[in-house]
């Protein structure tokens, strides 16, 4: 192997020369850092590939961002003085600046994702003083709405991915300056001076009085930020909160709307001339900037909330199955490869009082995968005869009053929400194949249910690696297991074999024989073993008892928490 070395220079042209290439790789040392190295590369190029896919299809789930927040500006001060008829000479008149607009950050139940959130925040700017006394009018404050179970994390001080607050973004502002130059852009970035009063002013003892003043009420505000820096922002934002009136509140109080956690402070507006007015300084001609807004870097973690996360292995029927229990209405991909499903999807499951949910008024629907129900719409479309619903639908109910929507409103006397979560795999503690994004989808349900494929020869082994995944990720978190759903059950004795029934109910046994021995939760309360419920997702079998136990898991965790 040969590659091209620049050797010398002239004036006409570079001379070049053929070297060989030194096989450094040969030695052991070199072999095991490329080795190291290539690795590394395998993995970035995996993540990235991962990460592009989750966003194809119109997927934008975003759950972890860095922002950076900066409250408002303060509006500047104006130098002005009154001037009317007879009066040729009046008294100063400048208004202030209006205050900057704070930046808070509002939950909200209606977002599922942070991709919506822009990366850089910036509050709106005070309005600038007028004359004839006419202050700046303060700016409103910004509200950046985040999903519901969004933490919060401030990045401290040398943290990489944390940008300069308002202090070190100016020193990096007078870097390289020298000191009579430093000293002038100082004091324009604080002072406003009358039209061409700005070097008479500067001479002036009352100006170098004002002056030590602001520098003394900058110290001030640099010490209250160093003290909230001391305690920094690390809020859980997993419920609303309304503003209650006291009763002992005066009459005709408005009712204040919650604004969300205050992140980022807008900036103080500046000071127009009449505040320096004195008996020694009756015509000030000068007046102070506005403060510049808080900068802060945070750290966004969505962590979803729901009722019910399914836990299992890549192409276990989870999709399948949350389509099964909310009659079609949730949209996720279904499809006979792995890792199908890389952002979670929420779906609401409404149950009535008989215990009849939406799912099951769909009577006995075949849910295939995403491309072949997507050719049957198209089919469908196409059709002009008069079965068209019912190839829409796969199939119909002869009831009107048991479709789903609006007429099952009547009927619905509890809901509760189900998060399908992506496939884990081995090592998905460690991060690999961004398990730790997964693994954080599920961390925030009330209880888990375990879906293994039935169809494969040791489910067992799926439910051991999915439990020690969990456990390795965050202990305890196995400890919210109140279901096994032995999925894809219909394929196995489904033709009606009587050799390949026994064969399933003996497997089933093995599997319910190895839940009670080495899945077993211990609580507070004692030990609690998991049921074990064999379902076809596909077929929508043994849905409705399977929906009855998550019923009961949510109303007693619901209890719990009250």
């Amino acid at each position: 192997m040969f590659f091209y070395v620049e050797t010398g220079f002239s004036s006409d042209t570079h001379r070049l020369q053929f070297i060989p290439a030194r096989r450094e790789a040969s030695h052991p040392a070199v072999t095991e850092t490329q080795d190291d190295e290539d690795n590394l590369q395998d993995q970035i190029r995996r993540r990235r590939k991962t990460e592009w896919k989750r966003r194809q299809g119109g997927q934008t789930f975003l759950d972890h961002l860095i922002i950076n927040v900066r409250g408002g500006n303060g509006g500047d001060g104006c130098v002005a003085f009154h001037r009317e008829k007879w009066k040729p000479m009046g008294p100063p008149s400048g208004g202030s600046g209006g205050r900057g607009g704070d930046v808070y950050i509002l939950p909200t139940p209606n977002l599922t994702t942070l991709s919506s959130i822009p990366k850089r925040i910036r509050g709106a700017a005070g309005a600038n003083g007028q004359g004839t006394w006419q202050n700046g009018k303060n700016a409103p404050p910004t509200i950046i709405k985040v999903p519901l179970g969004t933490v919060l994390r401030e990045l401290l001080p040398g943290d990489p991915r944390r940008a300069k607050d308002e202090w070190e973004a100016e020193e990096e502002g007078l870097e390289g300056l020298g000191p009579e130059d430093r000293r002038a852009k100082l004091r324009d970035d604080r002072w406003v001076h009358y039209p061409r009063y700005a070097d008479d002013n500067i001479n002036r003892d009352v100006f170098k009085q004002a002056e030590a003043s602001l520098h003394r009420e900058e110290r001030a505000r640099r010490w209250a930020r160093k003290q909230r820096a001391l305690s920094p922002i690390n809020v859980d934002l997993d419920k609303t909160e309304e503003v209650v009136i006291s009763d002992d509140a005066p009459l005709g109080t408005g009712r204040q709307e919650w604004l969300g956690q205050l992140v980022a402070r807008g900036g103080s507006g500046g000071l127009g001339n009449p505040h320096f007015l004195s008996p020694i300084n009756r015509s000030p001609k000068f007046a102070t900037r506005g403060h510049e807004g808080e900068r802060i870097t945070l750290s966004l973690e969505l962590k979803i909330l729901a009722d019910i996360g399914l836990v299992g292995m890549p192409n276990a029927g989870k999709s399948t199955l949350l389509r099964a229990l909310t009659g079609g209405r949730a949209k996720t991909e279904v499809a006979s490869y792995a890792f199908t499903t890389l952002n979670p999807i929420v779906g609401v499951i409404r149950v009535a009082e008989d215990g009849t949910f939406e799912g099951a008024l769909q009577g006995e629907r075949v849910f295939e995968e995403t491309a072949i129900e997507e050719e049957r719409l198209r089919e469908c479309e196409l059709s002009e005869t008069e079965d068209q619903d019912q190839l829409l639908r796969s199939e119909d109910t002869s009831d009107a009053e048991q479709r789903t929507g609006h007429h099952f409103d009547i009927h619905e006397t509890f809901r509760f929400t189900v998060a399908d979560n992506p496939g884990l795999i081995a090592r998905a503690s460690e991060n690999v194949g961004l398990g730790h994004s997964f693994l954080r989808s599920m961390e925030r349900s009330l209880a888990l249910v375990y879906v293994v494929d039935f169809s494969r020869p040791d489910p067992w082994d799926e439910l051991r690696d999915l439990k020690d995944e969990l456990e390795k990720y965050l202990p305890g978190m196995s400890d919210k297991a109140h279901m096994v759903i032995a999925n894809k059950a219909d394929l196995l004795g489904g033709d009606g074999d009587q050799k390949a029934v026994d064969e399933a109910r003996e497997k089933l046994r093995r599997l319910e024989e190895y839940v009670k021995t080495e899945m077993v939760v211990k609580t507070a309360d004692g030990e609690r073993i998991l049921d074990v419920i064999p379902a076809s997702a596909k077929l929508s079998q043994n849905t409705k008892k399977v929906v009855r136990l998550m019923q009961n898991y949510v109303q007693q965790a619901r209890t719990a928490q009250v």
